[in-house]
């Protein structure tokens, strides 16, 4: 049996918001495997438990360019390690020319980039002389690139979540898809476009739901796919109820306005990437043993 520490249960409460014994019993039951954990949790809590998930953690600032026309375009991100410096005018500069860049020169990757033409170098010389001016470490995290034939629409709240989106239609239908992408997160247009691998999982997660309900095998069968379509609506653009008017779907607001969504891409400044947690008392405990 692994033994299960306080900084376990911290990492899976910061993950869930669950209470800090159910994390305690989870992360017991489950062997001190975090990942199934929060499974167990999910299972017993239902979504209250993955809230937290994707919790942002690290500073920066995502940057967009549309090309005269709105046929080309650039999503990119780039971190540091404090959100002072996000507000850097040099900072913000060095955004927004990655962004034109990226739009224009078209570059197959973040190292490709990494050494294309800018300023009085490349753009890597100048992301390390940046470093050097500022004193924190920034990092050029990832980036797409759009073109179509069809028109681009753009949205950026705050700085932290970008979107870019390709579609058809009138330009006010591509301005709405933008905000409603930025304030709902969707994962893809469709069910079709939603990762396998996290459709098995939700419906793991809902059998062993349905299955402490000890109702019949054939109710139980009902109750997951029921689940597994709930989610799936949730989570999919055009199933989702718009934000201007939640009394319609997305896919409802498109036909009303002749539109078509073709892609999207959604950026959340330091999604996915944990942030490291300093405890300063720690530090001086470890200091004053070591003395």
């Amino acid at each position: 049996m692994a033994q299960v520490t306080a900084s376990m249960v911290k990492e899976l409460r910061e993950r869930t918001d669950a209470p800090m014994m159910e994390c305690k019993k989870a992360l017991t039951e489950a062997d001190g495997d975090l990942e199934r954990a929060q499974e167990l949790l999910r299972v017993k809590l239902g979504n209250k438990a993955s809230k937290a998930a994707g919790r942002v953690t690290a500073e920066g600032l995502v940057g967009l360019y549309i090309s005269p026309g709105a046929k080309t375009g650039a999503l990119v991100e780039i971190n540091c390690e404090t959100d002072f410096v996000a507000k850097n005018d040099d900072f913000v500069a060095f955004l927004n020319g990655l962004a034109r860049l990226i739009t224009e020169k078209q570059p197959a990757d973040v190292t490709a980039l990494g050494a294309l033409p800018f300023g009085d170098g490349t753009v890597e010389s100048t992301r390390a002389a940046l470093v050097g001016k500022i004193g924190e470490n920034i990092s050029v995290r990832r980036f797409v690139r759009m073109e179509t034939a069809n028109q681009l629409a753009s949205y950026v709240h705050g700085g932290r979540i970008g979107v870019l989106v390709e579609f058809s239609g009138p330009e006010e239908a591509g301005k709405d898809l933008a905000m409603h992408i930025a304030a709902t997160r969707p994962r893809a247009i469709d069910a079709a476009g939603v990762d396998p691998a996290v459709i098995a999982a939700e419906r793991s997660i809902a059998e062993q739901k349905a299955a402490e309900s000890g109702k019949p095998a054939d109710i139980v069968t009902k109750m997951v796919e029921g689940s597994v379509h709930k989610f799936l609506k949730e989570v999919t653009l055009l199933s989702q109820p718009f934000v201007k008017n939640d009394k319609q779907t997305v896919q409802q607001m498109l036909k009303e306005k002749g539109a078509a969504v073709q892609h999207f891409a959604l950026f959340v400044v330091g999604e996915g990437i944990e942030k490291k947690s300093e405890d300063f008392a720690a530090e001086v405990a470890a200091a004053a043993g070591n003395a």
